[in-house]
């Protein structure tokens, strides 16, 4: 969707003000949900960040399935153990670790 629209949902759905690059809406966990996609922001983050844009949308996907699958980052020691489940499943995707900073 475009940054307007993931504005709106975010506002709506999250009570957050803001554009996300990926928003996640678990129906049943591990089994439906939604996952929705902003390319501009996706775009822009990953010119940011020094990403490949095929890069950071694989990093956001994951991300996103993992959400459906059940994962959160609302504490530290969930957030880490999503960060884990990541790296190692981008990895076995072929891609570097999203959180290893590029120079």
């Amino acid at each position: 969707v475009g940054p307007t629209e993931a504005r709106r949902l975010n506002q709506q759905f999250r009570q957050r003000d803001y554009c996300p690059n990926v928003l996640t809406f678990v129906y049943q966990t591990g089994t439906e949900g939604d996952i929705i996609l902003c390319p501009q922001i996706i775009a822009r983050e990953a010119r940011v960040q020094g990403k490949t844009l095929d890069a950071h949308y694989a990093h956001l996907v994951v991300h996103a399935v993992l959400h459906l699958r059940g994962f959160t980052h609302h504490r530290q020691d969930a957030a880490a153990r999503m960060e884990r489940a990541e790296i190692r499943l981008l990895r076995e995707l072929g891609y570097a670790n999203p959180y290893v900073i590029r120079t």
